[in-house]
């Protein structure tokens, strides 16, 4: 078992034993092959430098508290590529060959899955790089997909405590029909700048309105928004956001709880009716809102609106409760009544 500080996990790179790939060329996948390098040779002319021709997908696997370990809804995240894949005219690994990649990346780095017991999981990176040599602007059926994985806590250093948000005026994430919608390197690469400032601001994340008329809520740079009012939850409906597993996830537990799912826009003057907000996502389950500011100019202090749902630090009931269950389901400790854990031989 490797040294790791479990109850200390993070959300960072991590350096394990094996990282599992397939070169796809002349029309096939080359077998599934491990590597204890972690190094790649591609060609300086590589689509991916020049173009960013790249798509990734994170999921995680736990160990459940019968010993057994699991993928939670891989065969969603082998869609979700195969669809951001098309956008990009690169070849797909099949849905099979997706989750079998993700078990053999398991089974190589078996000492990193966190025990039972330390709210920890063991993260996965699926990743698919354009690859040929060339200079045109056309898609070339070359490529390679690597499975890699790192240990990991909460993304934010703290299990299911709520952080600030800022709306910040003068950046965009994605353009009206754009490539908002898909797992695309590129759509990420936007936002360290504005990250870095509201960070250096004291804010956690960044919450983007839609880029035609900021009159509505897209999403968050690094994940989907939900808000809970009454008995409703209520997340955009917008083609620029990209389609969350983990969202997809709490609108079916809202509805196992009896709560009316609502997906529509999401006007921005409708956050001041939410008792609870949150951003939803692989890595974070749900990061719970104690408020969101609006700033015309991201950079400077005015703030023109600010809206409020819990104290600093706090998370609301129906958060606690959506948290809870979906945790609860892929730890093994509650019923995992629609299927959704896919269980991995060891």
């Amino acid at each position: 078992m490797a040294n790791i500080d479990w109850d200390s996990l993070g959300f960072d790179a991590y350096r394990t034993r094996t990282v599992v790939f397939s070169h796809y060329k002349d029309g096939k996948w080359s077998p599934a092959q491990s590597t204890e390098t972690f190094s790649f040779t591609f060609d300086p002319f590589a689509q991916v430098f020049h173009y960013a021709i790249s798509c990734f997908e994170g999921l995680k696997a736990f160990r459940q508290k019968d010993g057994g370990a699991v993928i939670f809804r891989p065969g969603e995240n082998a869609a979700r590529m195969a669809r951001t894949a098309g956008y990009l005219g690169l070849p797909v690994p099949d849905a099979d060959m997706f989750v079998k990649m993700c078990e053999e990346c398991i089974r190589g780095n078996l000492e990193f899955l966190p025990p039972y017991g330390h709210k920890a999981s063991l993260y996965l990176r699926p990743l698919l790089m354009g690859m040929h040599p060339q200079m045109q602007l056309v898609p070339y059926p070359e490529a390679v997909f690597a499975v890699m994985c790192a240990p990991a806590g909460s993304y934010y250093g703290e299990h299911l405590k709520s952080f600030s948000a800022v709306i910040p005026g003068n950046y965009d994430r994605a353009a009206p029909k754009g490539s908002g919608s898909y797992k695309i390197g590129a759509n990420y690469a936007s936002t360290f700048k504005p990250y870095k400032t509201a960070h250096d601001q004291g804010y956690t994340e960044l919450l983007y309105l839609n880029s035609g008329t900021r009159e509505f809520v897209d999403e968050f740079g690094s994940s989907n928004f939900f808000g809970i009012r009454g008995n409703s939850y209520i997340t955009p409906l917008s083609d620029s956001v990209l389609p969350s597993i983990t969202n997809k996830t709490l609108q079916e537990v809202a509805a196992d709880f009896g709560m009316t799912v609502e997906k529509r826009p999401v006007p921005v003057d409708e956050l001041d009716t939410f008792e609870e907000a949150g951003a939803c996502g692989t890595a974070v389950v749900i990061t719970p809102m104690s408020h969101i500011d609006m700033k015309p100019v991201l950079e400077e202090e005015t703030v023109s609106r600010s809206f409020r749902f819990v104290p600093d630090g706090t998370v609301g009931p129906v958060c606690t409760k959506l948290y809870n269950r979906i945790t609860g389901i892929q730890f093994g400790e509650v019923e995992d009544i629609h299927g959704w854990c896919h269980h991995v031989d060891l």
